[in-house]
């Protein structure tokens, strides 16, 4: 094992010094070694990957689907999500010029981020959000503003974004992302137009990640880009929607000026995709077997949610049921306190159930704990199980 040169780090990047571990990996890592552990803390569908995106990745491989792609990703790819944000939500982006394939979600938020930003400039994040939104904008030695918004409902008012711009009259963009992780909260086409007609006011860049967009429990979901088209740029991808956050395929969609842009940084992050996961992903968005697919889990994501929500709130917990994604964001019971980091810690320790504090998606989430019911029904049965003997005990 080599030791490294004395000082070699004295004069590296300072911006990326000031990034400390993630939260939630450092907690969830911690509780891991508790034996038997029922985790409801991982936000990673508990499905296979659809046969039809199976097969599609076995045929580019026998196919022999291993050159490098364009930099924006595969063709029949392109095609295939501006057929979905067409299909799913009347959107139009022209394969060639507004769309490109990136590594994961998580690529295309650094990417578009990279591109926006120079140092020092700021942008507002509602919260509790992921917190890989505030991370990375500090990395780029930007500053993240952070907006809280658990009152009333964990959804960004017209009021909350008006005194956010007021005081941050030179904020560079604003991230939207619904529905929330970690809340589960989506917001209706009026709410997102009353924010849109205050946008429109701007020059802020609304960087909106819709990864959870296919996971929306009542009603259809709404991009703000319906209302911004020339102001938005959307993040999604297969993860969720497919269950192969394995295979690293999500994608930006926007304007052409911006994604011309945007394109320079991300092919010279990536080159390109991977072929095969490329081709996977193909069927997800563009064939009704990868639309089957999609609406099954979200199905069994709904019943979970029910269950769940039913239950947790019988033990005393404040539950607002979620509309989208598959998270639960609970308010801690009356009798126990609001310190929500011991709370989980015990309840981890001594019950053998693992969540994530809501303090570690930013301000408004003290007092809370994020459930993902991401995991079967007969774990989430045992979780149940668990936590009423925690709370009796």
């Amino acid at each position: 094992m080599p030791e490294m040169k004395p000082n070699l780090t004295a004069n590296m990047n300072t911006n990326l010094a000031k990034v400390k571990p993630a939260n939630i990996l450092v907690f969830d890592k911690e509780i891991s070694s508790v034996p038997d552990i029922v985790k409801l803390t991982v936000g990673e569908p508990d499905f296979n990957v659809p046969d039809v995106a199976k097969q599609a990745a076995i045929n580019a491989i026998n196919n022999n689907d291993s050159h490098y792609a364009p930099g924006a990703g595969s063709v029949a790819l392109r095609q295939a999500i501006s057929h979905f944000m067409q299909d799913r939500y009347d959107l139009t982006y022209d394969p060639e010029t507004e769309i490109a394939v990136t590594i994961g979600a998580t690529e295309a938020i650094f990417a578009s981020l990279f591109t926006l930003l120079n140092p020092g400039d700021e942008v507002l994040i509602p919260t509790p959000t992921f917190p890989l939104y505030a991370t990375m904008v500090e990395m780029l030695g930007g500053k993240a503003i952070t907006v809280p918004t658990a009152a009333p409902n964990f959804a960004l008012s017209p009021a909350q974004l008006k005194a956010a711009i007021n005081a941050h009259p030179a904020a560079k963009a604003i991230v939207l992302n619904y529905p929330s992780n970690p809340t589960g909260v989506t917001y209706s086409s009026d709410e997102l137009a009353d924010l849109a007609d205050i946008l429109a006011q701007t020059n802020l860049v609304v960087i909106s990640d819709e990864i959870y967009s296919e996971l929306v429990y009542t009603g259809r979901h709404v991009s703000i880009a319906k209302f911004l088209p020339g102001q938005t740029i959307i993040l999604n991808g297969a993860s969720k929607a497919g269950a192969m956050t394995g295979y690293r395929i999500g994608f930006i969609a926007g304007p052409a000026g911006l994604m011309q842009r945007i394109g320079v940084a991300h092919s010279i992050m990536i080159t390109s995709p991977s072929d095969p996961a490329m081709a996977a992903a193909v069927p997800i968005f563009g064939s009704e077997a990868g639309r089957q697919a999609t609406l099954e889990m979200k199905a069994a994501y709904q019943e979970r949610r029910d269950y769940l929500t039913s239950k947790l709130t019988k033990l005393g917990f404040s539950v607002a049921t979620p509309t989208g994604a598959f998270y639960l964001f609970v308010k801690l019971p009356a009798d126990q306190g609001t310190d929500d980091v011991a709370f989980a810690t015990r309840l981890a320790k001594e019950g053998q159930v693992a969540t994530i504090p809501g303090s570690f998606f930013g301000a408004g989430g003290e007092g809370y704990l994020r459930l993902s019911y991401a995991t079967s029904m007969e774990n989430l049965q045992l979780a149940i199980q668990r936590i009423t003997n925690f709370l009796n005990h």
